[in-house]
């Protein structure tokens, strides 16, 4: 299959769900997962009609993006990996969407590179689920206080949540935890997932799926 015929399939299957949920055409992003892969195995991609991509690290993205977005207008890069405050300047810097803020310190740190850079990347809180201790993301327990202190301690507009479910449990509930979550934060934003359970995301209401290996392949 071409990067145009997989991408073509993915959009049908998340519009399918959408229908099937009794949710508007359109109203869930792809955000199309491009880690570990290179410029060339992009370009492919891109050039399907993708715009919105994922990376998890900032400074592979910075290796790659510079470029693409200088051949095309309209990409719109999102980060998905966790953020190291050392490494906030360069992801506010090179983002327009930041998924994994998960504690105070990252807060201050992309406030403070937003006030210095005149930039303001949309932002969700990482949420870990499954209270995995290998995992980034704030306690499920926590979150909704978390989002509040974002706003009122580090000033920051919090669009949604974010949550990546333990890979042996069943999604769904995760996914259901995380909208009742957001719903109690006030915010629309549902980052959940992946290319083995995106369907079952949209039909909790993802606002944006997060698919690699379904579109680009398995990584080596």
């Amino acid at each position: 299959m071409t990067a145009a015929t997989r991408l073509a399939d993915i959009r049908h299957r998340i519009a399918r769900a959408e229908r099937t949920a009794g949710r508007p055409e359109g109203s869930t992003t792809l955000v199309a997962v491009s880690k570990t892969f290179p410029v060339e195995e992009i370009r492919p991609v891109i050039e399907a009609g993708q715009r919105v991509f994922g990376e998890n690290r900032v400074q592979e993205a910075a290796a790659k993006w510079p470029l693409l977005r200088a051949e095309t207008d309209g990409i719109e890069l999102h980060l998905i990996g966790p953020l190291q405050s050392n490494k906030a300047a360069e992801a506010v810097a090179l983002f327009d969407v930041i998924h994994t803020v998960d504690r105070d310190k990252i807060a201050a740190a992309i406030a403070a590179e937003g006030v210095r850079q005149g930039r303001r990347p949309r932002l969700f809180v990482q949420v870990n689920t499954g209270l995995e201790p290998q995992k980034a993301g704030i306690d499920p327990r926590e979150a909704v206080a978390f989002v509040e202190r974002c706003r009122s301690v580090h000033g920051l507009a919090i669009e949604g949540l974010m949550c990546i479910p333990p890979a042996e449990d069943a999604p769904a509930p995760h996914f259901a935890l995380l909208a009742k979550l957001a719903r109690a934060a006030s915010v629309d934003g549902l980052s959940m997932g992946m290319s083995s359970d995106f369907e079952i995301a949209v039909g909790q209401g993802a606002t944006h799926v997060r698919v690699g290996s379904a579109l680009f392949g398995h990584r080596g």
